[in-house]
């Protein structure tokens, strides 16, 4: 994931204090002899102001650099985020319009079938022709059939 290639790292050595034994330190990882890339390099003074500036100028510039990685991934992510919520957006358009398409079609279904419906001067002409009719059906039972009602 590293822009740069770099070699192993190698760590300046601090000399023993006067109460401390050389021998009680820990033998370096790492020679320079054994890494030919680090062995071109001069290796840097084991103390002073300018090899630590040097250290913290280093340590400022991958900070830098990880930074601006760190900026370009959260960039790529907000586009993401962005391009799913326009595309959520757009799949709940299209569900709206299907279920206005359904609406609409049940709507035409309903309206075709009221449109089947008799009108109202067809119900009035049924409703008088009912009325002729029993009041006619009830004159002829009363004259001929008058043992019908009587029980």
């Amino acid at each position: 994931m590293s822009d740069t290639i770099t070699g192993p790292r190698l760590e300046p050595i601090l000399d023993p204090g006067p109460g401390q034994d050389r021998t009680s330190q820990p033998a370096p990882a790492a020679t320079p002899a054994a890494y030919p890339a680090q062995a071109q390099q001069p290796a840097p003074a084991a103390s002073g102001p300018s090899s630590l500036s040097d250290q913290l100028a280093r340590l400022e510039d991958k900070t830098a650099r990880i930074e601006e990685k760190l900026a370009r991934s959260e960039a790529a992510t907000q586009r993401v985020v962005d391009r799913f919520e326009a595309a959520s957006h757009r799949m709940s358009e299209v569900a709206q319009q299907s279920d206005l398409v359904a609406t609409r079609a049940e709507v035409k279904f309903i309206a075709r079938r009221v449109r089947a419906l008799p009108g109202f001067a067809a119900l009035v002409m049924a409703s008088v022709m009912t009325a002729i009719l029993t009041a006619a059906l009830t004159v002829v039972i009363i004259r001929y059939m008058p043992g019908l009602l009587a029980r």
